[in-house]
């Protein structure tokens, strides 16, 4: 009998998780398309917003998930107490963890899925909305911020300008500046191109060679061809461009590295590595929340009450996220914290709730405002 009703239980959720995912789903991209209408015209417009939407609808499963998770759970729970089957279940003593265990395990393998989908899939289809939104219909938004090359690195001493090429086929026309510790600067190397070589040397052709001493004079000198030790390697020149949500935890994990080492703020990409799998895995204390919440006992309104409160706690973790990206950005919170925040908060609570039905957690009473005659 409890394998029927796991079972039971675990279909009920999944239908909710599946109905309520589709519906979220659809009002977001039927509002966003809406909103973008106008911007939607050309030759084969059609088309070209079909795959638009196509892979649209790609990345909001993943970010809608968690929140289809907590309101499904709190929906499911409504539902049985709705038709009177939680107290059927309270009189043959299945207690909570008859509702609690099936949902979790269900949420904690939908949160698995979820990272892996975003990994996989979902890296992939934001290049697409990106691309086809800033090349087909010209609405690039913050697009040019992040897939413009970077010019500008700095490493130790030296202060590079590599206006073109790469890090595999060479830079060309390219500055490379020396600073003393006092923040002077000693030597500049201009060059028509300069090419890797072994360890941290580097290769420049066409160099003119500046050397500033302390008393202010200056040496110039031309070299059709010299090789520099300058302490840095070809690797911290590969700096892939986009936006770091687009990029694989290998290659997030890669950049880190790379661009911690040329002088390049690193702060959104590690913000990112993290909630590759803290965002998915917050669905599943979101679940045991909204179930421990829906059996609150003498609780009115049942299913629309579970939808309110579900919108509401989503709403205060978006929040939350929101303060939290911004106080990294301003490097007044690490990454790390940042993202596992809202799943922290989420799990606190929802054990809390589990505590509090097992009358192990004893909350204080609220005093009136006036005492009583005596």
């Amino acid at each position: 009998m409890r394998k029927t009703l796991f079972f039971y239980v675990m279909r009920t959720y999944v239908r909710s998780v599946v109905g309520i995912l589709a519906a979220v789903l659809t009002v977001f991209l039927v509002v966003d398309f809406v909103d973008r209408a106008r911007a939607y015209t050309g030759e084969g417009w059609a088309w070209d917003v079909l795959r638009l939407y196509a892979n649209k609808a790609l990345v909001a499963t993943q970010q809608l998930g968690p929140a289809a998770l907590l309101l499904a759970g709190g929906a499911t729970v409504s539902t049985f107490r709705k038709r009177g089957e939680v107290t059927a279940l309270r009189a043959l003593t299945f207690g909570p963890s008859s509702l609690y265990m099936p949902i979790g395990l269900c949420a904690l393998a939908v949160c698995l899925g979820l990272i892996a989908f975003d990994e996989l899939v979902v890296v992939k289809a934001s290049r697409r909305v990106d691309e086809i939104t800033s090349q087909r219909f010209s609405r690039g938004g913050d697009w040019r911020l992040y897939y413009t090359p970077k010019q500008w690195f700095r490493r130790g001493e030296h202060v590079f300008f590599l206006r073109a090429g790469s890090a595999e086929e060479g830079f060309r026309d390219v500055a490379i500046l020396t600073i003393t510790p006092e923040f002077r600067l000693s030597r500049r190397l201009d060059a028509e191109a300069m090419y890797p070589g072994a360890g941290t040397r580097w290769r420049l052709t066409g160099v003119v060679e500046r050397t500033f001493s302390p008393d202010g004079r200056t040496e110039v000198r031309s070299l059709p061809e010299a090789e520099y030790e300058l302490g840095v390697p070809v690797s911290s020149f590969r700096i892939r461009p986009g936006r770091p949500e687009q990029m694989r935890s290998a290659e997030l994990r890669e950049q880190i590295v790379a661009r911690a080492e040329v002088g390049l703020a690193s702060r959104q990409y590690e913000l990112a590595l993290h909630n590759r799998f803290a965002y998915p895995v917050a669905g599943f204390p979101a679940a045991l929340l909204a179930v421990g919440l829906a059996l609150r006992p003498n609780r009115r309104g049942h299913l629309t009450a579970a939808i309110v409160e579900g919108l509401l706690i989503t709403m205060a973790m978006w929040g939350l996220m929101v303060v939290c990206r911004t106080l990294v950005m301003t490097e007044r919170l690490e990454p790390f914290v940042a993202a596992w925040l809202p799943a922290l908060v989420l799990s606190v609570a929802a054990a809390m709730l589990w505590l509090r039905r097992e009358g192990l957690l004893q909350l204080p009473r609220r005093r009136g405002l006036a005492s009583p005659a005596r």
